[in-house]
């Protein structure tokens, strides 16, 4: 049996534009994609025979909120992998789950991605990059960015389309996790109706991302007027956080989680107060570590 272990990150949005919506259905969007400390933790292993079972662990409700196994997104990753690559072993996978599910953090697809880069470390033909990409494409909009080792990236189309940046130093973070769910379906709808006539074209300059403070300047999600409009909540804790010293705060994916970016000397320390939210510290990312082989 091989096996190796896999921090299955989450994701926020610094910039999130819908830009339109495409022949195939789907928005386009443009994006950029920043890793945090804050994550899954993932072992596959790997053995003789065939199949595919997942193992959830963590918090009850959290393994409640992932839904069916044979729905789950790691599950997926697995059964395609083995049928792009060709290889067809028994694989296990146990995912414990930490990241709060349906909340913007790109938790299922930090899973999934998690998958495909431990399943590409233990293949004996490992998947070229882009073909691993593409497979992760498939998967969801986040996936390839989690599939990549980019701490940080600018995304286009549904997010496969990927341009590193240049990773940002380290700073805590603080996620304001309400108790409502954003379904995505609906948040573009609410932004639709919200909107009179098309976007026009997003202008980022090629240093927009270049330091935390372009950063703030640059930083929006199109997402947030219309659904704080619906949830109150997701605007008080977007005041909370930048009334405790946050250089920028906002919602991220289609939420409902909103985080705030702190400088490194603000303690950043979740509230004890807070009794409409939850609040998660955690950091941003400024490497990806690569899959660890187990003994």
């Amino acid at each position: 049996m091989s096996a190796v272990r896999v921090a299955a990150q989450a994701k926020i949005n610094l910039r999130l534009k819908v830009l339109g919506l495409g022949d195939s259905g789907y928005h386009s969007i443009e994006t950029v994609f920043q890793r945090l400390e804050l994550a899954d933790r993932i072992t596959v292993s790997v053995s003789d025979g065939g199949g595919v079972e997942l193992d959830l662990h963590g918090d009850d409700s959290l393994v409640l909120a992932s839904g069916p196994a044979e729905q789950n997104l790691a599950l997926l990753a697995a059964k395609s992998y083995m049928q792009r690559a060709g290889w067809h072993p028994r694989v296990d996978i146990r995912v414990e789950k930490v990241i709060p599910v349906g909340a913007g953090l790109g938790g299922g697809s930090a899973d999934a991605a998690a998958v495909l880069r431990a399943l590409d470390a233990l293949a004996p033909a490992p998947l070229p990059s882009a073909e691993l990409l593409t497979l992760a494409a498939t998967l969801g909009s986040d996936v390839p960015f989690l599939a990549s080792d980019h701490v940080i990236a600018v995304g286009w189309g549904r997010g496969e389309r990927l341009m590193a940046l240049p990773p940002l130093p380290v700073r805590p973070v603080i996620l304001g996790i309400p108790p409502v769910h954003v379904s995505t379906r609906e948040a573009y709808g609410w932004l639709g109706r919200s909107r009179s006539d098309s976007p026009p074209p997003p202008t980022l300059p090629g240093d927009a991302f270049a330091s935390w403070e372009r950063a703030a300047a640059y930083a929006e999600n199109d997402f947030s007027e219309a659904v704080a409009e619906r949830h109150p909540v997701i605007g008080a804790i977007r005041e909370s956080l930048l009334a405790r010293g946050a250089r920028l705060a906002l919602l991220t994916g289609s939420g409902s989680a909103v985080y705030g970016i702190f400088d490194p000397d603000d303690q950043a320390r979740a509230s004890e107060s807070v009794t409409e939210w939850r609040e998660i510290r955690t950091a941003t990312l400024a490497h990806v570590v690569p899959p660890e082989p187990m003994d």
